[in-house]
């Protein structure tokens, strides 16, 4: 809980004002049921109408004093709770955007989204209910109980003689909270995996007919989710009946010793009222402290989930710079690695590429096309051997340093909601002008000006009212616009027809001759022109050259070369 107080700090003046207000108007309600002893036992026996309605006046001056001071607290701490939740948020989503890959595949996608969604508003909830019952619910125990002691003291201490048992009863359920309900949230994780693979598969589902199929596995991990959410819900339901029947075996105590004193003449009918009138407080202050260990324990659960990832060590470290210098622009030296530490996808990898040069990568999938890829942009870390960018090693560079040197186009890139201007710009200083460069390079210029809006047309989230040529040639784009010092293809081209891909090769060629380009791809005719091909199997090198040297030298590459052209093969 220490980090969420840190991060209530900069509202502390605005909390304060709204604890003065909401304990204001609780003591202004506390004051209420011992007014309305004193009208009974000592202003009603005057039979002085004026002085029995001044104290009404006062009654409801008081009753007045509650009602807003309550409603001025609650709407404060409404507005603290929001903008603390926004903060909160801010800063989850954006250490979620800077961990590295290693660390994304660690927690994973769906429970990162959980976490900004689900749990931050367990948090939200918490933070909110305790400024509003936090000061109230103490005030009415305590100053409930301290007004009783004074009114009747055998009565209060009847009363009393409950609180401790509840006490130790909620304080137990709670403590069972906790591990129950991170259970609880990674199943919502499971449940979120299943609909973001659904939502993000639609369309295959719809064609395979595979409904009923994704049904069934929805239906599991949610009844999965629904027995630990209704195990925790049993187990913390405990608390309020148990509460509610030691309150009410109070109140049985305190009527009975009550009808005794008044039969006695020790107290008196109005004390009695008073006295059940600050029962009901005192039960409505424990029922709202029960709700407060209730969602103290999810908060608690979800804190420790936000703040595992908020406070997770930022694995993308600088060592100190140590240039070389070297004719190559970028140099892979004996570079080995594993996601998972046992068997390498890249073994032993070594390559150089001249600067303004170009190198093609190619082979069958799982081959390391892709670990290539996420090496440079270091999104892991190489385990042995070591990559330098201008004779620098990879992990001298600081992230800004390193990205600012990069126009890339993945696999799984996307695109956004917006219109196909700001999807080329993606929030960099870019200008027209070279948007449009960028777009006639990526061979886009002419669908885009196809549309009646032009720049301005609007993509939907995906880019699914485009072809799959159009997304891969506006995302071409992008990355060009940056004018990048090293160009990243990893199979952009897969959906271009091949008139379109080798005009898109030749503009590259003459455009972009200053930048490094490195084109991952399927198909030979996109790597055939390249200044060095890279051919692997199983993350091992097979064949390193030239397309002529390949067709001579490699086997498997003149086997793929065959199959795609017949052997032949045409610009």
């Amino acid at each position: 809980m220490k980090h969420i107080i840190a991060y209530l700090k900069p509202f502390k003046r605005r909390m304060a004002l709204g604890l003065f207000y909401k304990t204001i108007g609780t003591l202004a309600e506390l004051v209420l049921p011992f007014l309305l002893t004193h009208i009974l036992e000592n202003v009603i026996v005057t039979l002085k109408i004026s002085k029995v309605v001044t104290y009404g006046i006062i009654m409801v001056a008081f009753a007045f004093i509650a009602c807003f001071g309550n409603i001025i607290a609650n709407r404060m701490a409404s507005r603290v709770s929001t903008d603390f939740s926004r903060a909160l948020r801010g800063d989850l989503f954006s250490k979620t955007l800077y961990l590295s890959a290693r660390d994304t595949d660690k927690f994973t996608i769906p429970s990162l989204e959980s976490r900004i969604t689900t749990d931050t508003y367990n948090v939200h909830n918490f933070v909110n209910m305790i400024q509003r019952m936090g000061v109230r619910a103490p005030i009415l125990l305590l100053g409930g109980v301290a007004i009783t002691l004074v009114m009747d003291s055998a009565l209060a201490l009847v009363m009393i003689a409950t609180l401790p048992i509840i006490f130790v009863t909620v304080y137990s359920v709670s403590r069972k909270g906790v591990p129950l309900y991170i259970g609880v949230q990674k199943s919502v994780d499971n449940m979120v995996r299943v609909v973001r693979e659904d939502t993000q598969g639609i369309r295959v589902i719809k064609a395979l007919s595979k409904n009923e199929y994704e049904n069934r596995r929805y239906d599991k991990v949610n009844l999965e989710l629904s027995k630990k959410e209704r195990h925790a819900g049993v187990i913390m339901s405990i608390a309020n009946p148990v509460m509610t029947l030691l309150m009410n075996l109070g109140i049985a105590g305190v009527v009975a010793v009550a009808a005794y004193q008044v039969a006695r003449g020790k107290s008196s009918a109005a004390t009695v009222i008073a006295f059940m009138q600050y029962f009901t407080l005192i039960s409505m202050a424990m029922m709202s402290l029960s709700r407060m260990f209730v969602m103290y324990t999810k908060c608690a659960a979800s804190a420790r989930r936000i703040f595992e990832i908020i406070n997770h060590p930022d694995s993308f470290y600088v060592a100190k710079s140590e240039e070389t210098i070297e004719d190559s622009h970028i140099v892979f030296d004996n570079v080995s690695f594993s996601y998972l530490g046992k068997k390498n996808q890249l073994k032993g990898l070594s390559l150089s590429v001249k600067r303004g040069g170009t190198l093609g990568i190619i082979g069958a999938t799982g081959s390391g096309k892709s670990t290539f890829v996420k090496l440079l942009l270091r999104f892991y870390d190489v385990d042995s051997g070591e990559i330098r960018i201008n004779g620098r090693p990879l992990n001298t560079y600081t992230r800004d340093e390193l990205t600012s040197m990069f126009g890339t186009v993945l696999q799984n890139d996307f695109i956004s909601a917006d219109t196909i201007e700001e999807n080329i710009r993606f929030g960099r200083d870019i200008s027209d002008d070279d948007i449009v460069r960028a777009a006639k390079i990526a061979q886009a210029h002419d669908f885009i000006t196809s549309f009646e809006d032009g720049y301005k047309h609007m993509l939907s989230s995906k880019g699914t009212n485009v072809s799959g040529g159009q997304r891969q040639r506006i995302l071409i784009a992008r990355a060009i616009a940056g004018s990048p010092e090293i160009l990243i293809l990893d199979d952009s081209s897969s959906a271009l027809d091949y008139k379109t891909d080798a005009s898109l090769r030749h503009a590259l060629n003459e455009q972009m001759s200053n930048s490094t380009v490195i084109t991952v791809a399927q198909r030979i005719s996109s790597v055939k022109n390249c200044e060095k091909i890279l051919v692997l199997e199983k993350g091992e090198v097979i064949g390193y050259g030239t397309h002529e040297e390949l067709l001579e030298n490699c086997a498997p590459y003149k086997e793929i070369s065959d199959s795609q052209m017949g052997g032949v093969l045409v610009d």
